[in-house]
């Protein structure tokens, strides 16, 4: 058992939640701020009715402030075959914001935030809300418009490495 205590606790927190497999995601963003996208897997459904998704974002990177300034996001769910994109936004590399993009075919639905052409699916979203929570920035998005899924197998998080879910 890991005991949580103060000196540790982000330590040991953040051991154990690399055991959580999540569904890997690219956010993304433009308008008059810029354009941006970062590989998150701190994504979730709030609501259906209104349609509501919530997104985390590390606050130390500060041009995680253009989601707020441009107002929209778009949250592109990655399948297996976008593993080399999700790490060119993921940093590797250190890739030029513009650089990562060209990794991959991009189209809008009704925010002009980035879609993925061949993402699993697509949430188009404009923001509701916005707030700092200890080391992250939290967006909370009305879901505007959704991409046609396209079949294909999951890319998943855990244990710090790249998995696959295969298509059902």
């Amino acid at each position: 058992m890991l005991t949580i205590q103060n000196d540790t606790a982000s330590d040991a927190f953040r051991e154990a939640m690399s055991h959580v497999a999540s569904a890997v995601c690219l956010v993304t963003t433009d308008g008059a701020a810029g354009r941006r996208g970062v590989t998150v897997t701190a994504v979730c459904s709030v609501s259906d009715n209104p349609p509501t998704l919530l997104v985390c974002l590390n606050h130390a990177n500060a041009a995680n402030a253009l989601f707020d300034t441009n107002g929209v996001f778009a949250v592109n769910v990655l399948a297996e075959h976008n593993e080399g994109v999700a790490r060119a936004f993921a940093g590797e590399g250190k890739l030029e914001p513009e650089e990562r993009f060209r990794r991959g075919h991009w189209r809008t639905l009704r925010t002009g935030a980035p879609i993925l052409e061949n993402a699993l699916v697509a949430f188009d979203c404009r923001l509701e809300d916005s707030r700092i929570v200890a080391t992250h920035r939290v967006l909370m998005g009305r879901v505007v418009a959704v991409s046609e899924p396209v079949a294909g197998s999951s890319l998943l998080y855990r244990a710090r490495r790249y998995h696959f879910l295969p298509a059902l």
